[in-house]
């Protein structure tokens, strides 16, 4: 029996012999502005107020901090935040206009209230610790306390009661069936942040992988760890989860908005032949499909050449970049004019963070001598050393400038992972070593940053990147897309969720291959894929399949129909997607919100992982199962309209619907008020003079439509203006009210279709503008030149023409 009890103690002293506590309050404590410093019988902890809502808190055992870096946080100048602290015997009691911070002093620990005394986060005792390298923090996991963030995850919504570890990479191993493709495993885009339901989120600051047991281990707590650096974490206050975002991104920034034509459609090419049919490509491919595109109408604003444009080299192969044309394109630079003369807006190129030499360039041979390079085991490596901007420039000047002066406007940047990891193409880890790994999640942020910011101010307009891998601050250097998932059923719906997880975790512009990346896809499959791609933040149709490329054609006539139908539906959306970006610039919110965003306090949306609502009015549920021509859906408090039939539903219900293979189950908000444009097959191809408002009236509601340059940066200096709309619907009738734009930005003259799904008794019998009585139409297509109106009681739509225009306020009343 002691021989047990003795064993138990070695195995409980092993587990914890390396354990070291920040241990107790010393003495005597320091506040010089928003900072707090408090002294330890162990080290230090310093408390940064940022915001009456938010603070940051450190740890050191060694008396020193890290200086601040500034790939994932961007801000740390705060205003002053008033606020009290008084010391009593045990504890020390903070207060700010939002918070009651509770500081013990023996053990050291942090308690959070709000200022109704709800508990919103307690540490356990002696909870703030190192374990070797390892420093972290565990704290008391509340009875119906949920979890949701972690980046771009593929495998859970919820994360209560389980593990994560966070770790930039796609998967390790082969075969595929169990390596890459383990959407458990896969962690292109970790976020170390999270939202927890009890009204506040959690930012760790470390760039080392994470660890984090949200109470698999023990279920009345949850813990996070990262495998070496300092303690440093951002503390929160919502309590609404768009709060809690919009400060997240205060910290590591917002999303930039992107030219107006980016959220049109983006298409990718082999150019003939993806590898091992290289001698396949060509620049007269690319321009014929380029001109495809626009012979069969299909919309399109954006194209890039992927890998196989360039040679590979000698080095590094696929999984580098020399930049050498390929030998069969003969002519690149005019390739580039003649797909911008079809009006493509930017046309792109893919390429990989490894230096190469091929056989004329042998840049990989300069940058090492110059020192270019990240080190390797002591010696010049081959990856561009991207947090050297004496190096970032001599890849702009010497590299990317030799194709952004024949006609590239942006970058593919891939394989950000393989900087302290295993390469998709080689067995190459890269850099090895303590600073590497500290290094490996933030060289994909660095890595889309150089070009986004270089091709800006060549450009001349607002930046763009396309990339892969991405950190806490990716956002900033949009857009990520969600890495090389097959083409079939089993990844479709991780795919959705991929996209809820990002935008929980402050990535908004974010995009997938539709219908998959490599091989071919079941043409059914990829019908419902491109249906749930139209309605992503970004479009985005890429693929490997020799020779089909994911290219609409070559998946039949069903597929052509239904991948034009819902890409001239975006297309018309323009307006409404591009208000929903300037939403996301201006507070954090993701075009694409999983449920559980605005509904945070209902717990049937908690693990809703293929429904989400897209901008502020839509929502939308894609159909992932085989054969299905229905499906059940959710819908959240309040009252919805299908989309497509005009059926009323009331919210907290969950209904099933009817979706034929060329429908996308698709519900509206009730008060919902959404603005179109008219069709186009490219950006910009005819005047914006009519803008459809696509309303639905239930009571009071409104909307503020955006509007500015679509080109330019100066929406950051205020050069913008919002039109307010707003909706009032009564038993005397229905008041419409769209008001003259307000703001900077003079947007160019145009009228207003209201389309108007008229849900009252009986049929409206006048419409009146600005007190104007208007003249009943005979048909709607009467509406095209004429102001007036017109009731179609089949479908009970009412259609009013204005007479005015942008430049004064409108004012309907309809009874």
């Amino acid at each position: 029996m002691i021989n047990k009890i003795l064993a138990y103690v070695l195995i409980l002293w092993s587990s914890t012999a390396f354990s070291q506590t920040i241990g107790d309050y010393k003495s005597g404590f320091k506040r010089q502005g928003n900072a707090i410093s408090f002294t330890t019988t162990k080290g230090e902890v310093k408390l940064d107020l940022c915001t009456p809502e938010m603070f940051r808190l450190r740890a050191t055992w060694n008396g020193k901090f890290e200086p601040n870096e500034n790939l994932m946080v961007i801000k740390y100048g705060w205003e002053n935040v008033k606020a009290s602290i008084e010391e009593k015997k045990d504890q020390f009691l903070l207060s700010t206009a939002k918070l009651l911070i509770k500081i013990n002093k023996a053990p050291f620990k942090v308690d959070v209230y709000d200022l109704n005394g709800k508990l919103l986060t307690s540490e356990k005792n002696g909870s703030i610790s190192k374990e070797n390298t390892k420093v972290g923090i565990t704290k008391k996991l509340q009875p119906d306390e949920h979890f949701f963030g972690f980046g771009e995850r593929m495998d859970f919504l919820d994360r209560r009661f389980k593990k994560v570890t966070l770790n930039v990479g796609r998967g390790k191993g082969l075969p595929h069936a169990v390596g890459a493709y383990n959407i458990l495993e896969a962690n292109y885009c970790p976020v170390p942040f999270f939202m927890s339901t009890k009204g506040y989120g959690i930012f760790l600051h470390n760039s080392f992988a994470t660890e984090w047991d949200m109470g698999l281990t023990n279920r009345d707590q949850y813990s996070f760890k990262a495998i070496d650096g300092e303690l440093d974490y951002y503390f929160i206050y919502g309590p609404a989860f768009p709060a809690i975002l919009n400060s997240y991104t205060s910290i590591t920034g917002k999303s930039p908005m992107l030219p107006q034509f980016a959220l049109g459609l983006h298409a990718g090419t082999y150019s003939g032949g993806t590898w091992g049919h290289e001698e396949k490509t060509s620049d007269q491919y690319v321009v014929e499909l380029a001109r495809k595109y626009r012979t069969l109408g299909i919309p399109v604003d954006l194209l890039w050449l992927d890998s196989t444009w360039r040679l590979f080299g000698e080095i590094g192969g696929k999984g580098a970049t020399s930049f050498e044309w390929r030998e069969t394109f003969k002519d690149p630079k005019g390739m580039f004019d003649s797909i911008y003369a079809m009006n493509y807006k930017m046309v792109g190129l893919h390429l990989r963070p490894r230096f190469d030499n091929a056989k004329k360039l042998n840049l990989l041979d300069q940058a090492q001598a110059k020192g270019y390079t990240y080190p390797e085991n002591g010696k010049p490596g081959e990856f561009v050393n991207f947090f050297d901007e004496k190096a970032t420039q001599w890849w702009w000047d010497n590299g990317v400038m030799r194709v952004a002066k024949l006609g590239a406007k942006f970058l593919k940047t891939d394989e950000g992972s393989a900087f302290g990891a295993l390469a998709n193409e080689s067995e190459k880890v890269g850099p090895t070593g303590k600073q590497a790994e500290r290094l490996h999640n933030l060289f994909p942020v660095a890595y889309a940053k150089a070009p986004f910011l270089e091709f800006e101010k060549f450009n001349g307009f607002r930046g763009l990147n396309q990339t892969r891998e991405g950190y806490s601050g990716i956002q900033r250097y949009p857009y990520i897309f969600a890495g090389d998932w097959p083409s079939e059923w089993q990844y479709f719906a991780p795919v959705i969720k991929a996209g809820l997880n990002i935008g929980l975790s402050g990535v908004g512009s974010w995009a997938h291959c539709m219908g998959g990346f490599e091989h071919q896809a079941d043409p059914e499959l990829y019908i419902r894929w491109v249906q749930f791609g139209m309605f992503s933040p970004i479009a985005l149709v890429f693929g490997m399949d020799h020779p089909g490329y994911k290219e609409p054609w070559n998946y039949g006539e069903d597929a052509l129909r239904n991948f034009r139908k819902y890409d001239l539906l975006r297309y018309r959306l323009m307006p409404y997607l591009y208000t929903s970006m300037h939403q996301q610039y201006e507070a954090g919110l993701p075009m694409m919100r999983a449920l559980v965003l605005n509904h945070q306090e209902d717990e049937n949306v908690y693990e809703i992982a293929d429904q989400y609502m897209f901008g502020d009015n839509l929502m939308v549920a894609p159909v992932t199962t085989k054969g299905a021509i229905t499906r059940s859906v959710y819908l959240p408090e309040g009252v919805w309209f299908n989309y497509w039939t005009g059926e009323k539903y009331d919210g907290k219900t969950y209904r099933h619907v009817v979706a034929p293979l060329d429908t996308i189950p698709l519900f509206v908000k009730a008060g919902s008020i959404i603005p179109m444009q008219p069709e186009m097959i490219y950006s910009g191809e005819k005047p914006v003079d009519v803008i459809t408002l696509d309303v639905y009236p239930f009571g009071e509601s409104k909307y503020d439509l955006y509007e500015d340059d679509n080109l330019s940066s100066k929406y950051k200096t205020g050069d913008f203006s919002i039109t307010k709309i707003t909706s009032s619907l009564s038993s005397n009738g229905l008041v419409l009210k769209i008001a003259k734009p307000a703001g900077a930005f003079k947007p160019a003259i145009h009228r207003y279709l209201a389309k108007i799904h008229w849900y009252k008794e009986g049929s409206p019998v006048a419409v009146s503008e600005n007190n104007n009585k208007l003249k009943a139409a005979q048909n709607a297509a009467e509406l095209d030149k004429n102001a007036g109106w017109y009731y179609d009681a089949k479908s009970k739509i009412l259609w009013v023409k204005t007479a005015g225009n942008n430049t004064g306020n409108i004012g309907f009343s309809i009874n």
